[in-house]
């Protein structure tokens, strides 16, 4: 007898940033190895689009930074949410998996769950280090949890919401070393220079709040070490514009921005200056000493700093629970700051890539698998 294919599915993700869309796709890669015969609707990026999604608008609506600065335009997110729940109760996904974008998400995970659709949050809100009684909602709205870090999971088990730990993504795709060499070859950089990476983020208001300030530091550093060499990732054409503008009045700096391409600015460089964010776990992961900044509105700031628990705001620093990585926020990273910073690991950041290389392989547990595998049990499809 002929095996009969499990039955058809339909999958509901909504991800609202760069990091979310290669989560989703991931995860959605995963899901078509156990059925083929998979659906996928929702909001994401390219990545999603690749793997089957059919997105109902474009993800990059969903991507703001900041407190305050969300404020301009709730109007839209609360519209766009409004039509999406409506959207979604017509349609009657199997589950609805939302993806990081916990403000927009939860809301959505809550009605749907009340209308009888299963529902997974993949990526924890930070409720350990802030609004930690969003943890309530979580467990009114959530069937699962799926949880990138180990520390998280701990939180939830504590507060009776079911969880899975899966690891991360990109501990899996990344491997536990790598030779520079390739990837300056790719970029054409010589193999005896010392290069330092710059990571700005990739929201035009990450770049607005540093990349000035790290082209400044770049400056600082290249009166110190004159012979150093910089890359800047652009993670798209209008980060590249951003940055292009920036540079525009210093044209002799040795600094080169890069489309797209983070992974070989991270697998090529001696260090990295880098926005608090995801890319932080990449560098680790890549072991590579860093120096972390981040700025926000002020407003933004003084709310944030009422509110968060956590004494790190970086991803190493936090698997790591101490601090690893130098931090700087706000009024605290200044070029000079950074720049000596930054100098400390160029002559020796062992303390932090061997640490790095621990942290990697904690989190190295095939990801996307694991996550499939938790959805299709809560579906009954394991």
């Amino acid at each position: 007898m002929t095996e009969s294919l499990p039955p058809p599915l339909t999958v509901a993700l909504v991800a609202g940033e760069a990091s979310g869309d290669i989560l989703g796709a991931g995860l959605m890669q995963a899901l078509r190895r156990h059925c083929p015969q998979v659906e996928f609707i929702g909001v994401g990026g390219p990545l999603m689009e690749v793997q089957g999604l059919t997105s109902y608008f474009p993800m990059e609506r969903l991507s703001i930074m900041g407190l305050v600065e969300v404020v301009g335009r709730l109007p839209e997110l609360l519209s766009r949410r409004k039509r999406l729940i409506a959207t979604l109760k017509e349609q009657r996904p199997d589950v609805f998996i939302g993806i990081d974008a916990p403000d927009f998400n939860l809301n959505i995970e809550l009605q749907l769950r009340e209308a009888g659709i299963k529902t997974v949050h993949y990526v924890s809100p930070s409720v350990w280090a802030w609004r930690q009684k969003r943890v309530f909602k979580i467990r009114q709205g959530c069937d699962l949890m799926l949880t990138l870090l180990p520390f998280e999971a701990q939180f939830y088990q504590k507060h009776q919401v079911p969880v899975l730990f899966v690891g991360h993504p990109l501990a899996d795709s990344v491997a536990m070393e790598n030779d520079p060499l390739p990837a300056r070859e790719r970029l054409s950089l010589p193999a005896d220079a010392q290069v330092v990476a710059l990571l700005p983020g990739s929201r035009g208001g990450e770049v607005a709040k540093l990349g000035a300030l790290f082209v400044d530091t770049a400056r600082y550093l290249l009166t110190e070490k004159p012979h150093l060499r910089f890359i800047i990732p652009a993670a798209n054409q209008a980060r590249r514009e951003q940055l292009e503008a920036i540079l525009a009045p210093m044209p002799n700096l040795p600094i080169e921005i890069l489309d797209g391409q983070s992974q070989t600015a991270l697998q090529a460089c001696d260090a990295v200056l880098i926005a608090s964010g995801t890319a932080t776990l990449e560098a680790m992961l890549f072991k590579k000493p860093m120096v972390v900044a981040y700025k926000l509105a002020p407003l933004s700031h003084w709310l944030l700093k009422k509110m968060v628990k956590s004494p790190y705001i970086s991803l190493p620093n936090l698997l790591a629970a101490e601090m690893l990585v130098p931090e700087f926020i706000q009024e605290a990273a200044t070029p000079e700051a950074l720049g000596e910073a930054v100098l400390e690991q160029l002559r020796d950041g062992s303390q932090q890539t061997q640490r790095f290389a621990q942290l990697h392989e904690s989190l190295r547990c095939d990801a996307s698998e694991r996550a499939a595998q938790g959805v299709l049990q809560l579906l009954g499809r394991s």
